[in-house]
């Protein structure tokens, strides 16, 4: 493993220990076995661009994860699907919480900003094409901006709920038994 990579997976693990905010130059070099601190601005300019780079890694990894949540549960099984994507919040805690605070900084940085943007985007369409049951190409944008925002907002929500206290947090039965009640709220009042 090279200099670079072995930075990035020490940024990658300090998101993971101490946050976004907390993490140090010297924190990243010790995750990173002993490289040295210049090789940061080498490869990276900076402690900020690094970190940026490591969430966003982090963030792919976890929305990779979500597609493998989605892509393994049947389209009839939307609980089974909820229940993953909270497991996921569960197991890969730190790495969710890292992902709230990449946001935060966000805006701060545009070209962080810009990267999340894109990753954002690309989870819409991801979602999307599996709820529909379409290929990721050959999704309508229109499906993206309804059906995918919509996931998204809601899976950020849930998430944040799970991040805050685990004990209160919607379970997915109580998920699906809500998002049913609303579809009917609409339908009555449409």
């Amino acid at each position: 493993m090279g200099n670079r990579e072995a930075l990035l997976a020490g940024a990658k693990q300090c998101l993971r220990d101490k946050g976004y905010a907390a993490t140090t130059v010297r924190d990243i070099t010790a995750a990173a076995g002993g490289v040295s601190m210049a090789a940061i601005g080498y490869h990276f300019g900076s402690r900020e661009a690094l970190l940026n780079a490591a969430m966003v890694e982090s963030m792919d990894e976890l929305g990779t994860a979500a597609g493998l949540a989605l892509a393994s549960s049947p389209s009839d099984d939307y609980e089974g699907l909820w229940s993953q994507l909270i497991e996921s919040f569960t197991r890969d805690r730190s790495l969710w919480l890292a992902s709230i605070e990449a946001f935060a900084q966000a805006g701060r940085s545009p070209e962080l900003a810009a990267q999340i943007g894109a990753a954002v985007q690309e989870g819409r369409r991801g979602v999307t094409a599996a709820l529909t049951g379409t290929p990721a190409d050959g999704v309508d944008e229109q499906a993206v901006r309804s059906v995918g925002s919509v996931h998204m907002a809601l899976m950020s929500g849930v998430m944040i709920q799970w991040l805050a206290d685990p004990s209160k947090a919607p379970s997915a039965a109580e998920l699906v038994a809500g998002l049913r009640s609303i579809a009917a709220l609409i339908e009555n009042n449409g």
